[in-house]
């Protein structure tokens, strides 16, 4: 009954987690909002056998601007029910990042972007349905090793769960909790993208 926002940088395995929750799912429907386009069959096929069954009961929304994804969220409120297990939005902040570049009211843009955070928490909340958020990064002028998510303030206010992935050597990746209400913040797991999934990578 929470949202959990995934963020990293590009090519880190957000996308990933993603079709892992869409494979695991059973039963009930999902909503899959791709703002980057960012959704491949192809990788679903490997991650889960039974990707037609699951295709079945997934709705995708593929909105190309701001104006778009506010509609597809006017299209969440109007639609969600007892029969949704799992809404998912990769990423969160993407045509919001675009929006920004472009518009002359600041103000109203942010503004969206908290009505469409407390849309997805009070679903979360009354339909006792997990909410997936992806979300991009960048980095600090002044400190250039801290991490900063598009979005800022209103995205991680929002999220009762953050997880932050970063690319290591080589293929590998690792996964930190950085804001949870039960699991200790810090606790962390190294993994790599594998053709199954994802795959833990010891010591």
């Amino acid at each position: 009954d929470v949202i959990t926002t995934i963020y990293g940088p590009p090519g880190a395995g957000k996308t990933n987690f993603c079709l892992l929750a869409m494979a695991n799912l059973k039963d009930k429907k999902i909503i899959y909002i791709d703002t980057e386009g960012s959704f491949s069959l192809a990788r679903f096929k490997q991650i889960c056998p039974d990707y037609e069954e699951v295709l079945s009961r997934t709705i995708f929304l593929t909105p190309t601007t701001y104006n778009e994804q506010k509609e597809a969220f006017d299209y969440l409120k109007k639609n969600i029910n007892e029969n949704f297990g799992l809404i998912i939005i990769d990423s969160i902040a993407a045509l919001y990042r675009l929006e920004m570049g472009v518009s002359n009211d600041i103000q109203n843009v942010n503004r969206e972007l908290s009505m469409q955070m407390a849309t997805l928490t009070e679903i979360a909340r009354k339909r006792k349905i997990p909410v997936i958020l992806t979300n991009q990064v960048y980095s600090d002028f002044e400190d250039r090793d801290k991490v900063k998510t598009v979005g800022g303030d209103v995205t991680k206010y929002w999220s009762r769960v953050l997880l932050e992935i970063q690319k290591l050597k080589g293929d590998l990746r690792k996964v930190t909790i950085i804001k949870h209400r039960s699991i200790k913040e810090g606790n962390s797991c190294t993994f790599r993208i594998v053709q199954t999934g994802l795959e833990e990578v010891k010591g």
